[in-house]
């Protein structure tokens, strides 16, 4: 097994969940019970092809509204480099400060 099957079988172990592996496995589910000639098989086979459409249209939208969100954020830190920059600077003292209240004390 060369490294690059190696690691990708990790990040396969280590995030079960993923869209793009669900996805995978239900398309390899369809082509498994593709001769199986069942009603409610063949029922079932729809649903989930109806589902795969429905989950890769809703994660189109939602990669588009993240890159549009990101192209604003850019855009705004651009524009106000030294406001973005302060912004940052005092959400990071404030969370400092909260975390360090809610440590253990001796």
């Amino acid at each position: 097994m060369n490294q690059e099957t190696s690691t990708a079988s990790n990040a396969t172990a280590s995030h079960p969940h993923d869209p793009g592996q669900i996805a995978e496995h239900a398309q390899a589910l369809m082509a498994a019970t593709a001769d199986v000639a069942g009603e409610k098989i063949c029922q079932a086979r729809k649903r989930l092809a109806a589902a795969l459409d429905s989950a890769k249209a809703m994660a189109g939208t939602v990669r588009d509204q993240a890159v549009a969100g990101a192209k604003a954020a850019d855009t705004a830190v651009r524009q106000h480099p030294y406001q973005a920059v302060a912004i940052g600077l005092g959400l990071g003292v404030a969370f400092g400060y909260l975390l360090g209240r809610r440590g253990p004390r001796n």
